[in-house]
């Protein structure tokens, strides 16, 4: 078990309950949307061995790359990797209107049996391989052939077909996210343009896979992530490798050569993210650490960009998410947009609180995130300091935020807030008045892993004069301090926001809190660049 990182999230988890719950913390990876792109694709099921937080390794089956993928997704992630197996499978990035070939074949133990995919909502034709209950299947050792039109655009499931609850449970899922025909012109004018303006200027690479969810003009984002969420029962994938071990190399359809496993009652130890619990979620997409779990989940976004995020349920459970920071607006269950019954052109679609990850369906929603509404600048903004930084003008456009200055590290402030103090009674850098007292700073800042200061920006606690910090009765003076310590890249400073189960037993690993489907959206200011590439 790593004792040091869970111990540092332990310390997150606890600070960020307290009523101030934005701190400032430091990151090194990043995620997005990676996977494999093409028409034709190879996979296999294999089995392996998952790595859990706790030291676990649990026995596992899961689909992978039979041979090299035609390409990787997003093209600047130069580090992908496609297993043999892992967990979820490989990610199939498509278009719309492609016609799909994907062929299966059947590397798990010959007692494991048959086994195969669905691909809910596209009509599959299946070649080759054997009949199955639901589809064709590939026997041990043998293949089978599906093809399908990408029909629709969005995010969509795949899963085994063959004996669901044993299999889907092994690790047998994966993803599809086809990728709209036509763009909406809109999505490079406007805001859109202003984003891409801000993103150029700090050098920011772009990591979306378009530049719209759906042919619809009301689609439009910045940034996207893909998640996937599902159980692991331990007693369940222990009593597969006892049975597949005393099997031996058994010939497939013989008298004992197959597995009796049962699968109710049924008590999730494993909560997940991607294949990964907390805090192993919030590592590198493809770290070595992690062989047959490639994907993370550890989402970072700058305020104003609209953040798509791909969800699928894929366990057997329902998975009440709560994402901080504001509500998600739902676009799409299944590939199929929700549009008003009046105007097409409107978006109908839910804006959640919790938003349901329903086992076997997926969903597409956008996250954004202004700092509207907190009633302070979260900049520490300073009319009375000589900084540049503490001194940047928030001119607000007809809906009141500053995009005038899309290079600016407050582009997308909310300006009515702008020079508003946090603190009633401050000992900072800026003036009384605000609608909250700040803890003494030695509670607040938890050890070398975070700042102490509620402000956006690696130096937004500096921001006051540097005569007046000679005494520190001075207003002008914060007793916050950032860390400068660990801080990985060393300029980065946000608002982690925390984002987890509202189910309490579904944020522990093994009966351990904190762990499970829990981790972070970062927020941060525009000097800092968001890199995906790790």
């Amino acid at each position: 078990m790593r004792a040091t990182k869970m111990k540092k999230l332990i310390l997150a988890v606890r600070v960020l309950m307290t009523p101030v719950a934005m701190l400032l913390v430091a990151f090194t990876t990043h995620a997005a949307t990676p996977g494999i792109t093409g028409s034709t694709f190879n996979l296999t099921a294999q089995t392996a061995f998952l790595n859990q937080p706790d030291g676990n390794a649990v026995y596992s089956w899961g689909y992978g790359c039979n041979g090299a993928p035609a390409g990787f997704a997003p093209a600047a992630i130069t580090t992908a990797v496609c297993p043999t197996m892992q967990v979820p499978g490989p990610t199939l990035i498509v278009k719309e209107g492609d016609l799909v070939t994907v062929t299966l074949t059947n590397g798990l133990p010959a007692a494991a049996g048959n086994t195969s995919i669905l691909f809910p909502g596209f009509q599959v034709t299946a070649t080759g391989g054997v009949a199955g209950l639901l589809t064709q299947e590939a026997a041990p050792a043998g293949t089978v052939t599906y093809t399908f039109k990408a029909s629709s655009p969005g995010t969509h499931a795949y899963y085994s077909g063959t004996q669901g609850d044993l299999q889907i449970e092994m690790g047998l899922y994966g993803a599809v996210v086809v990728i709209p025909a036509s763009v909406p012109g809109n999505c490079d004018g406007g805001l859109a343009a202003s984003n891409v303006v801000a993103q150029k200027h700090w050098n920011e690479i772009d990591f979306r896979l378009a530049h719209a969810a759906y042919d619809h003009a009301k689609t439009c984002y910045d940034r996207e992530y893909l998640f996937q969420w599902a159980e692991m029962d331990t007693n369940i994938h222990k009593q597969a490798l006892a049975q597949v071990t005393a099997a031996g190399n058994c010939a497939a359809g013989t008298p004992g050569c197959s597995l009796q496993v049962p699968t109710e009652p049924y008590h999730p130890a494993y909560f997940l993210i991607n294949g990964r619990s907390m805090p192993d979620d919030m590592d590198a997409n493809y770290g070595a650490e992690y062989p047959h779990q490639p994907y993370n989940a550890n989402p970072h976004m700058h305020p104003g960009e609209q953040v798509l995020i791909r969800t699928i349920g894929q366990g057997r459970w329902q998975h009440p998410f709560h994402e901080h920071g504001n509500h998600v607006r739902i676009l799409a269950r299944d590939g199929n947009l929700i549009l008003s019954q009046s105007n097409t052109n409107d978006l109908a679609g839910l804006l959640m609180f919790n938003t349901d990850t329903t086992p076997g369906q997926a969903f597409d929603g956008i996250f954004y995130w202004t700092g509207r509404g907190l009633n302070w600048d979260p900049y520490g903004h300073n009319p009375k300091s000589s900084e540049a930084n503490a001194l940047l003008s928030c001119t607000p456009d007809a809906n009141g935020y500053n995009t005038s200055a899309p290079t600016a590290i407050n582009y997308y402030e909310w300006c009515q807030d702008h020079n508003k103090p946090l603190e009633v009674a401050p000992n900072g850098d800026v003036a009384g008045g605000g609608p909250t007292t700040l803890p003494d700073p030695n509670i607040f800042t938890n050890g070398p892993w975070y700042g102490g200061t509620p402000y956006l920006g690696p130096d937004a606690s500096l921001r006051s004069s540097a005569p007046a910090c000679a005494n520190t009765t001075n207003a002008g003076c914060t007793n916050l301090q950032p860390s400068n310590i660990q801080a990985n890249p060393a300029n980065e400073r946000g608002f982690a926001f925390m984002w987890h189960s509202h189910n309490e037993r579904e944020i522990t690993t093994n009966n351990v809190f904190p762990g499970g489907m829990l981790m972070m959206m970062l927020v941060d200011s525009r000097e800092f660049v968001i890199d995906e590439s790790n």
